[in-house]
């Protein structure tokens, strides 16, 4: 039985599983197979001598023919699988692999190339960048999980440990209090002289005044801390006066300490008078704990133009360098440090500044002494 004859040479290459194509040094087109026209919806004699084989090419591969492709086929003679953008007749664009030679012929050469249709292939290739992308973003997600999950345990074992201390401290300091009210209570049980009576009853009320500040203190706390925030009464005061009368009672619950108040400008604000004079009694209550016996206290309200000013001013030993930057923290504390109780004074005194808009700040050397100002918005 004879063997059915076999498709032919041309047959062969008009019909080849991919686009077959022959051009000039330029690029001109010289020779194209069926497969290459039905890819690019073009006809044979639309192709040869009217295109190059660049001006199949999308405006990227044109800048890449020229800049790259056409100098490494100069020095190499050959490239293979690179992968560009042909235009089809209609305009849209095509992804092929691109197989190319320069093969002598005369007195030039020729360009030979096999164009391979890469849809399915660049489908894969975005899909798999897609996949990619979504991978580094979940990684990116994991991380930024992680090191929000370890923030908030480093921020859950602070707050722990600061409430261990805050009551350990608050322990400590409502003790003190406690015991005179006991003592005092024993003593009067046991019956006393008027003048005694009248000295246990006192201690009695400083005792009781104490822990009514401690509560008071760790009430503010726990609003600034964790709730929305100190609340505020803002209401137009003539805040030189409400200072002045505040000076006047910090004096008589400070006799042995000179507290002076200079005023200057008007005191017309917008404020609420009791929460800044509760700021100025913790700075006042500083500056006579830690300041020099024989120097006044110095209470400055200014009214800038800008601004309301109030300076609270003692003389006595500096705060060290490298507690100013802290200072304003809850539970620092300690002669040094110019807190007492349990050490929320100043950052309840923070707390009542922000809540008008203010700003308080601290400067403190041996030869100025130490100075807390407080600036507030007048409206």
């Amino acid at each position: 039985m004879a063997e059915p004859p076999k498709p032919g040479a041309e047959q062969l290459y008009e019909l080849a599983p991919c686009g077959l194509l022959l051009a000039a040094a330029n690029g001109t087109l010289l020779q194209v197979n069926a497969t290459l026209c039905r890819t690019l919806q073009y006809t044979a004699d639309e192709l040869v001598g009217k295109l190059r084989f660049q001006d199949l090419l999308t405006m990227g591969g044109r800048i890449f023919w020229q800049t790259h492709l056409q100098p490494l086929l100069r020095m190499q003679g050959s490239v293979a699988e690179v992968k560009l953008e042909v235009r089809r007749k209609d305009g849209s664009a095509l992804p092929v692999l691109v197989n190319m030679a320069e093969r002598p012929h005369e007195r030039e050469p020729l360009l030979h190339a096999a164009v391979i249709v890469a849809e399915d292939r660049h489908k894969y290739e975005r899909e798999l960048l897609l996949q990619r992308r979504r991978a580094e973003e979940l990684a990116a997600q994991v991380a930024r999980d992680q090191h929000e999950l370890a923030a908030a345990q480093a921020k859950a074992h602070d707050r722990a440990l600061f409430a261990e201390h805050l009551v350990g401290m608050v322990s400590h300091d409502i003790r003190n209090p406690l015991s005179v009210i006991h003592m005092s209570t024993v003593l009067l049980q046991k019956g006393l002289g008027p003048e005694q009576h009248g000295a246990v009853v006192a201690r009695v009320a400083r005792a009781v005044a104490r822990v009514q500040h401690l509560i008071g203190d760790l009430l503010d706390f726990t609003q600034a801390r964790v709730g929305a925030g100190l609340s505020l009464r803002k209401v137009p005061v003539d805040l030189h006066q409400s200072v002045a009368d505040g000076v006047a009672e910090l004096a008589a619950a400070f006799p042995r300490t000179r507290i002076e108040h200079v005023r200057s400008g008007g005191g017309t604000c917008v404020a609420d008078a009791d929460r800044v004079l509760q700021a100025i009694g913790n700075l006042v209550a500083n500056a006579v704990s830690h300041g020099a016996a024989d120097c006044p206290v110095t209470v400055r309200s200014e009214n800038t133009g800008e601004g309301f000013r109030i300076t609270v001013h003692n003389h006595g030993r500096p705060i060290p360098p490298e507690v100013l930057p802290r200072l304003f923290e809850p539970m620092v504390r300690g002669a040094d440090t110019l807190s007492q109780g349990v050490g929320l004074g100043l950052y309840i005194v923070r707390e009542i500044v922000r809540g008008h808009g203010g700003e308080v700040q601290v400067s403190s050397t041996a030869e100025a002494g130490t100075s807390f100002v407080i600036t507030l918005p007048c409206s």
